[in-house]
């Protein structure tokens, strides 16, 4: 969890949201290749998602609106293989996660609307993406809602444990 130093005053604020030699002397080694921008409405659930090959480090934030965002490591050699970490991310923190590759990502929409934003460390490949249940009872992640707003494809993804080993991490 990243906490950018913000300068406000009566015009509004400034922030860095990205410098690569200050986060690299902060352990964030990464480069990125793509910006990606989602609009969401209240409800609205995008995730579980992740891709392997060609994984994503993701730096994600909230530039409008509050969401409840999620990762999941999916390393099955990892000593935290299926357990979650969830943060709540708004655009008046400007707080910042970063999701590393071999983890699944998903976020909720607790707003009117949300617009999120993320840096990825990779380009999007749509053959390589996957998506694991939301409420996938082995993981145990507290979602503030029982019932999301969904696309079809993350409606109909599979629990972690039935998703093919080779689609995941070592």
């Amino acid at each position: 969890l990243i906490e950018p130093n913000v300068f406000g005053d009566a015009r509004g604020f400034f922030l860095e949201s990205w410098n690569q030699r200050g986060y690299h002397e902060h352990g964030l080694d990464v480069n990125f290749v793509q910006d990606n921008f989602s609009f969401s409405r209240r409800g609205t659930l995008r995730g579980l998602h992740f891709q392997n090959p060609s994984p994503q480090g993701k730096l994600v934030s909230v530039l409008q609106g509050e969401v409840f965002d999620v990762a999941v490591d999916i390393r099955r050699k990892s000593p935290t293989f299926g357990r979650s970490h969830g943060v709540t991310l708004t655009g008046e923190s400007k707080r910042q996660f970063y999701v590393p590759p071999g983890f699944a990502h998903g976020f909720l929409v607790l707003s009117e609307m949300a617009l999120f934003h993320y840096k990825c460390t990779d380009f999007y490949s749509p053959k390589d993406e996957m998506s694991i249940r939301w409420n996938d009872p082995d993981l145990g992640i507290q979602w503030p809602v029982k019932d999301a707003i969904l696309s079809e494809k993350d409606a109909a993804a599979p629990r972690l444990r039935d998703v093919p080993r080779e689609r995941l991490f070592d």
